[in-house]
């Protein structure tokens, strides 16, 4: 009989997903994903360890397919990655935003319940609860989310919390903020800063266009988030915790690092659009990790501006591997 520690990730084709995938296998898990055909980015972000992983086809919007998801990926650990993650598109598109962020949530609980063996399960919480809810925000701030996928990010969460205390399910729940890497998704304005930084740069186009300049968040790395996602379900107890850094940035700020990199002045290129703004902003966020300090012994180290460069420079070999190829 097998010893081997199985683990099972939601989203594992994802910025975060792949990030844990390469953690799990470090920590020597058998690790399965749940992957959805229709994947919007791809598999790309697990292509170097796809050979070590085993992938399954599934939709977390039937429970007949998640029910098969467990039986034949017989996890120890479950991590909950997936969602309709873009939180503009989440105003055009409610009512599936609901269905994948929140509904699939009670699909995956009552699979944790049913299982004969003990799961211990993660739920990918979100900033975006707090919505406009004063800075800073920590565990016990009350969450006023501004969208529709921050509303169905609060249904999960608490339907998380109730399932833990109504059933003694062991769920953890990790409240991240803003985590970016060179693996974030093209829709989203920290990969569309580097992008543009880097096109601009090389001559590929000369403008910029965003929405609201002055949102500020709290940006970490996601390589390091998931270390604290992993750390929640060692603990013999399970719990919700705050991941973040501790400090607030402007997108004005995000823009004078990224174009800093390639030695350019962002006013030059940016232009502002007010139909990319969101009908409900939210305005400011940062995260207290006090509690995953201090209980989990998670602590951030990678600084803002590296974060950036890392992501510019990821761009710029993109943006030149590109023109090699249509040269």
């Amino acid at each position: 009989m097998s010893m081997t520690k199985r683990a099972l990730i939601t989203g594992i084709t994802g910025q975060d997903g792949s990030f844990l995938a390469e953690l799990l296998l470090e920590k020597g898990y058998e690790v399965h994903g749940l992957v959805r055909r229709v994947s919007s980015g791809g598999t790309w972000r697990i292509d170097p360890i796809k050979d070590r992983l085993i992938l399954h086809d599934g939709d977390l919007v039937e429970r007949g397919s998640i029910t098969r998801l467990f039986k034949k990926s017989q996890p120890d650990l479950v991590f909950n990655l997936a969602a309709q993650s873009f939180v503009s598109a989440s105003f055009e598109t409610t009512e599936y935003t609901a269905d994948v962020d929140g509904l699939a949530v009670v699909r995956l609980l009552e699979e944790v319940r049913n299982s004969e063996r003990p799961i211990r399960f993660y739920q990918a919480s979100t900033s975006e609860c707090f919505g406009s809810a004063k800075p800073p925000q920590s565990e016990t701030t009350r969450f006023q989310p501004r969208s529709p996928y921050g509303a169905a990010k609060c249904f999960a969460h608490w339907s998380c919390v109730n399932a833990r205390e109504a059933f003694g399910l062991h769920v953890s729940c990790g409240i991240l903020f803003n985590h970016e890497s060179a693996r974030r998704g093209e829709e989203f304005v920290t990969r569309k800063i580097a992008r543009g930084a880097a096109r601009i740069k090389l001559g590929l186009q000369d403008k910029l266009t965003l929405g609201n300049l002055d949102a500020q968040r709290d940006w970490g790395h996601a390589k390091e988030y998931v270390e604290a996602m992993y750390l929640m379900l060692q603990q013999d107890k399970p719990d919700d915790y705050v991941v973040a850094t501790g400090e607030t940035r402007s997108i004005r700020q995000f823009l004078d690092v990224a174009f800093g990199c390639v030695q350019l002045d962002w006013h030059d290129h940016v232009v502002v659009d007010p139909s990319f703004h969101r009908p409900a902003e939210v305005h400011a966020l940062c995260g207290d990790a006090t509690k995953a300090r201090t209980v989990l012994g998670w602590r951030p180290t990678i600084r803002f501006e590296a974060m950036v460069e890392e992501m510019v420079v990821a761009e710029l070999a993109r943006a030149e591997m590109v023109g090699a190829i249509q040269g």
